[in-house]
């Protein structure tokens, strides 16, 4: 049996334990999260049903139960079942939490094992020669002491990322939510315009059919017939467009649930109401965004994650110190390796140290990139935070205006048909031209679709709201993500 033994392992040890009982050094920028300057109130003025009250959280965590949809809330909930890009996010999630895991393990000894078998053959002249045969089994370990922080930092970084990843499935949950809203709100508006298209294309066909009447009986012309079809078959020209439009919200919805394009067509093929807005929205502050937003709250975590990357870095600088150490075992037999029996064995216990003295800059030139990379991060953090602002400011500003303007197509065509029903009975009675009926029922059909196409962009304006203070998550387990 062999100990390595001296003088230098005691006097290292005792270094080992100074420096464990007087804390271990950690190199490198400690994090501070950013303070970023955000207004005390939103510049729009709130309009429209919008209130500066706190925002309730389960109300925005769950807020499409507010337009109080059956179908909505269901295809929602089959989204988060079943979307593939939800699924790709939770990956990344269970990815990010085995790196750190696997960061965490460089804190502890590492031991290998090694097994051999040699065979020795020994000839002198005149003989067969003769042979032994060596088996050796040797058990590697080695700790690296992170008296400078390495490990810790790259540890810190690890655990950032993790947090950033959850951040990012939540950020993924918020964007899923509104786009199965908005592209449901789409389905059921395009269903709304062709019902007005048709119930027009009615209208259009009994004044054409009349006309051609008239015609026969000699009391119009061929130039007010030609411009009845003309009408009917400008308004028919609407509906394809309106199909297609609508026949795509329903394959991206299908998609979004994770599904095959045409897997819900039948279930949507009954129309159904636009889901109505709600009638007042509680907005809350501008600070409320920093903690609400998943991409604001992922940015933030990123720059945490790059901060600890800097001291990483850093710590490439220090010298690293390592304990060693290694049994050996060695006999003839197989037998007697494990068992009492002949067989010699060796032991090793030493200190070791790694100090880079000269890598022409390599190290430093790898600070610098970090920190320029910290700089980076704090920029996207800053965006982040200004383009949420920017998208609530804007969401506040078309809710708000898109009612105004609903409620004045509302009025105008309630205006128009009155007008088409006055201008029909002045035509029968001789009146009027046909030309100035065919003009009222253009502006009616138009106005109709105006106010459809309208009280579907309020619905949908309140969904973009929604999504831009961050609504659609809560806190999750590890369990959930």
């Amino acid at each position: 049996m062999r100990i390595a033994t001296g003088k230098y392992i005691f006097r290292f040890l005792m270094i080992l334990l100074f420096v464990t009982l007087t804390g271990c050094a950690t190199v490198g920028p400690d994090y501070v999260p950013p303070r970023t300057s955000v207004p005390g109130d939103w510049h729009a003025p709130l309009k429209g049903g919008l209130t500066p009250g706190e925002t309730d959280p389960q109300t925005l965590a769950s807020w499409w139960k507010t337009l109080k949809d059956p179908e909505l809330s269901s295809l929602i909930e089959r989204a988060v079942q079943g979307n593939l890009d939800l699924k790709g996010a939770m990956a990344r999630v269970r990815e990010a939490r085995a790196r750190r895991a696997a960061a965490n393990a460089d804190l502890s000894p590492f031991l290998d094992v090694t097994g051999t078998a040699k065979a020795n053959r020994i000839r002198e002249e005149g003989s067969n020669g003769s042979g032994t045969y060596n088996r050796s089994l040797t058990f590697d370990s080695n700790w690296e002491l992170d008296l400078f922080g390495g490990v810790r930092r790259s540890i810190e970084a690890t655990e950032a990322d993790l947090e950033a990843s959850q951040e990012d499935l939540r950020d993924v949950l918020v964007s899923l939510l509104s786009e199965v809203a908005l592209n449901y709100i789409d389905v059921r508006t395009y269903q709304a315009r062709i019902e007005v298209a048709e119930a027009n294309l009615e209208i259009l066909q009994e004044t054409y059919d009349i006309t051609r009447y008239r015609l026969e009986a000699g009391l119009t012309t061929q130039l007010d017939v030609e411009e009845a079809l003309y009408n009917l078959e400008s308004g028919r020209s609407q509906v394809p467009a309106l199909r297609t439009g609508m026949e795509q919200a329903k394959n991206r919805l299908a998609v979004l649930l994770g599904e095959n394009p045409g897997a819900i067509h039948k279930e949507l093929e009954k129309g159904g109401p636009i889901p109505v807005a709600a009638v007042q929205v509680a907005v809350g502050l501008p600070a409320d965004l920093l903690r609400r937003r998943p991409d604001i709250r992922r940015t933030e975590r990123e720059l945490a994650a790059q901060t600890a990357r800097v001291g990483e870095a850093v710590a490439d600088l220090y010298p690293k110190f390592s304990l060693t150490g290694s049994i050996g075992l060695e006999t003839l037999s197989t037998d007697s390796l494990l068992s009492s029996g002949i067989r010699t064995y060796t032991m090793g216990l030493g200190p070791g140290i790694t100090w880079p003295i000269f890598h022409a800059g390599a190290i430093r030139k790898n600070i610098e990139v970090q920190n320029a990379l910290q700089e980076q991060a704090m920029i996207k953090y800053e965006f982040a935070v200004h383009s949420a602002l920017e998208e609530v400011e804007n969401g506040l500003v078309a809710f708000a205006q898109e009612q105004i303007r609903r409620d004045s197509l509302g009025k105008a065509t309630g205006a128009a048909r009155r007008a088409v029903d006055l201008a029909y009975n002045k035509y029968r009675s001789g009146l009027i031209d046909f030309s100035e009926l065919l003009d009222s029922q253009r502006s009616l059909l138009s106005l109709e679709d105006q106010l459809t196409q309208s009280e579907g962009t309020v619905t949908s304006n309140l969904v973009r709201l929604y999504k831009a203070l961050g609504g659609g998550w809560t806190p999750m387990t590890d369990s959930e993500s």
